[in-house]
């Protein structure tokens, strides 16, 4: 999330400046639906075996709040677009074994707009993550508890409904990040690499990630 893209949409809750991320239910729901208890937010890139979960989320902008279920998009070199909603868990260590589970649903179009195909997709390994410092900069969290958040650089191998197989790139920019770390996803399918990820927008949903640690 990109603390400077929603200071306006926040200022009437009197929050500092942010961009989180969106809109609907992901096949993975179910399994990510009990909200983990308190951790304390010493946790730092080299622990070893944290029990992690990834959302794209969705913000309630009049109250500061960020809830699961959202949506991101990306585009490829010609311009097409893939559009992702998903959520999963995960082991914060690339070893085995690693927990991965998740995914969510997908839609890509063409260049001018025109639909091309959609179905879900399932999360199926873990290549990284690297966690990054930041603070939540939202007062109220509906995924976990707000010391549990953390920024960072997920990448994960996925599986798409029509048999084609890809990664997905789930980052997230909190307040206090290092700029280097953007705001959103990135995707690939087949031969296609949706590289070019859609920034968040103020006030606008979309486009907006968060980590929380379950263990």
């Amino acid at each position: 999330m990109n603390t400077r893209t929603l200071s306006a949409a926040l200022a009437g809750v009197g929050l500092v400046s942010l961009a989180l991320g969106c809109e609907r239910e992901n096949p993975a729901s179910t399994m990510l639906a009990s909200r983990p208890a308190g951790l304390s937010p010493n946790f730092s890139a080299s622990a070893s075996n944290h029990h992690m979960r990834w959302d794209l989320i969705s913000i309630n902008f009049a109250t500061g709040t960020v809830s699961a279920g959202g949506v991101a998009s990306a585009r490829a070199n010609d311009g097409s677009k893939i559009t992702l909603t998903g959520s999963g868990a995960y082991r914060s260590n690339p070893g085995n074994p690693q927990d991965v589970t998740g995914g969510g649903t997908w839609q890509t179009f063409d260049a001018s707009g025109g639909a091309t195909g959609s179905g879900s997709y399932t999360v199926t390994g873990l290549v990284s993550f690297i966690v990054a410092p930041g603070a939540f900069p939202l007062p109220h969290d509906n995924i976990g508890n707000l010391a549990d958040a953390r920024a960072g650089l997920l990448v994960v191998q996925i599986a798409y409904s029509d048999g084609s197989d890809g990664t997905l790139v789930v980052s997230c920019h909190l307040a206090g990040t290092n700029n280097a770390v953007f705001e959103g996803v990135t995707a690939s399918k087949g031969r296609t690499d949706f590289w070019n990820r859609a920034a968040p927008a103020p006030g606008v949903h979309g486009n907006r990630t968060a980590f929380h640690v379950i263990d």
